[in-house]
């Protein structure tokens, strides 16, 4: 047998492995899994005389945990501007942005986001007179918290070109006053009219930003993501894995922009390796609960409004039926009731025509929000995973009960979809919530905020998981999602290495003390990528 790199011994270990679930010693050896054991000590003969043995005191090691769900590019970025998150009112937003705006020259953009209007006590969308008045010669794009709506001033508006007479374009509107003339607010698609001006920075830039926010990623146990992005995020990631220096798996969806290509140039879902891997075709059905452009069946509570469709169904049946003829699974965002029934309608007819040369495709909706009783079964039914995110549940459910009502009832309905036998992939949507997984499992756990609202029961507490289900779908969960649950997900002797080392065993402590529980020590590929400064191994970094 080969000798160990590391074996990590007197811990908690659990497995995600149902033949042996418990474990008290795991051997590391040339990026996987060696060897695991119910005995604390029964390993350390095989640790190589270069080899590190970690004595973890009862510490509690999981496999690495899988962000199902990121925008990770958008979230390295985030990192180097303006931040506006839980900010309560416009002036306290508004006093941050014209901060920046006095550091900044007269020709260069002042970029940031987090804002979110539903936290101020007047919830109307701001305007670009307000940026104006601290702004009136730089300009200024702000991203609304859910990535959904942005905020202009007039001289952004300006370098866009979108004036009264720009008409809207189709799934996006461009909101305007009485007087027919824009506010500054961009919802949807119309968001890309700015986004066309907007510079971005150079490709070595990037690469150094990712770099950074990797390293971020493993401080909270992340040892890979699922990044829902355009394809200069790919770029990234593959130069920094060609460098050797991607210390992330990433799981790279694709995009309706450059779908044509790929499927010319053979591109299809599973390309690549376990570290860079090509994911599905990232759709929109419809926009957000935030944004209040989420596709209804039945208008927002006390409006006339059901939202916005991004793209209608027979365009979606298009595109959906093409990416599954090139062997490309569909991976679609849909928030509202409307929007996740007719996503599941289409991928109904794809199932129906699935070429039977290939395994079947591993189809994803992504949010899968807000759901009525009769459309939750057909997750199950139709083998679509429901790439889902516990974060959003706790803190948008006052949203939902002003917005949704009676509805929501059937909103992050995660317990109803696991008893019906549907997959579930846990994150975080990232930047929109925190890179934070023991939030998520904290979240879907106790249906409550780490503060303890909305009470002791939690919001909807009928939909609560355990913890061992909320830590499946974070790890288990996602590699299936990925096609790599041979590889991934779990610590089973052959896979892959990934592992994060926890200060506590949040499967025996009160659940609302997850949030406080530390990551001690992340492994990716059976190197120590991350260790707290505390840990007296943390000089293994490496």
């Amino acid at each position: 047998m080969r000798t160990a790199d590391w074996i990590l011994h007197n811990a908690r270990v659990y497995t995600m492995d149902k033949r042996l679930p418990v474990a008290a010693s795991v051997a590391l050896s040339a990026g996987r899994v060696l060897a695991v054991s119910e005995r604390p000590d029964e390993l350390l003969p095989l640790l190589s005389p270069a080899g590190r043995a970690i004595d973890l005191h009862g510490a509690t090691v999981l496999p690495g945990f899988t962000d199902g769900h990121v925008h990770f590019l958008e979230y390295a970025r985030k990192l180097r501007r303006l931040a506006l998150d839980g900010l309560t009112s416009l002036d306290a937003v508004l006093e941050v942005v014209a901060r920046r705006v006095s550091e900044t020259g007269r020709d260069e953009w002042v970029l940031g986001g987090g804002w979110d209007r539903n936290l101020w006590a007047d919830p109307r969308f701001p305007t670009r007179q307000h940026l104006d008045r601290i702004a009136p010669h730089v300009p200024v794009a702000l991203d609304s918290k859910d990535l959904h709506s942005v905020w202009a001033n007039s001289r952004a508006l300006e370098l866009a070109g979108i004036t009264r007479d720009t008409p809207d374009p189709e799934g996006g509107e461009i909101e305007r006053d009485e007087s027919g003339e824009p506010t500054g607010i961009l919802k949807e698609n119309a968001c890309k009219l700015l986004e066309a001006v907007v510079p971005k920075p150079g490709a070595e830039e990037t690469v150094r930003a990712v770099r950074e926010a990797i390293a971020k990623a493993h401080a909270v146990g992340v040892t890979g993501i699922h990044d829902c992005e355009k394809a200069e995020a790919l770029v990234c990631f593959g130069i920094l894995h060609q460098r050797g220096e991607l210390k992330l798996r990433v799981l790279a969806h694709l995009n309706k922009d450059t779908a044509e290509d790929a499927m010319r140039a053979g591109v299809f879902t599973g390309l690549g390796d376990a570290t860079l891997r090509i994911g599905g075709l990232k759709l929109f059905a419809d926009g957000s609960l935030g944004s209040r452009t989420a596709h209804m069946l039945q208008p927002f509570e006390g409006t006339d409004d059901c939202g916005i469709c991004t793209m209608a169904k027979d365009e979606m049946r298009h595109w959906v039926l093409r990416a599954c003829d090139a062997g490309i699974s569909a991976t679609v965002h849909a928030i509202g009731d409307r929007a996740n029934r007719e996503v599941l309608d289409v991928l109904a007819e794809a199932r129906q025509r699935e070429n039977t040369l290939r395994p079947p495709l591993r189809h994803r909706i992504e949010h899968a929000q807000l759901l009525t009783e009769e459309d939750i079964p057909r997750f199950a039914a139709l083998d679509i995973i429901a790439s889902v995110q516990p974060t959003h549940a706790t803190a948008d459910y006052e949203m939902v009960d002003r917005y949704w009502g009676a509805r929501g009832k059937w909103a992050y309905p995660f317990r109803s979809l696991l008893a019906h036998g549907t997959r579930l992939a846990f994150g975080s949507d990232c930047p929109v919530e925190r890179l934070a997984p023991l939030l998520g499992i904290h979240a879907a756990v106790t249906r409550r905020r780490p503060d303890g609202s909305p009470g002791p029961d939690g919001w909807q507490p009928q939909e609560r998981l355990t913890v061992e289900e909320a830590v499946r779908a974070f790890t288990m969960g996602n590699a299936y999602a990925a096609g790599l649950e041979g590889q991934l997900g779990s610590i089973t002797p052959g896979k892959l290495a990934d592992l994060v080392v926890l200060s506590e065993d949040i499967f025996a402590i009160d659940p609302m003390r997850i949030p406080a529980v530390k990551v001690l020590g992340t492994f990716f590929g059976g190197r120590l990528v991350y260790a707290d400064a505390a840990a007296e191994w943390a000089e293994g970094l490496g």
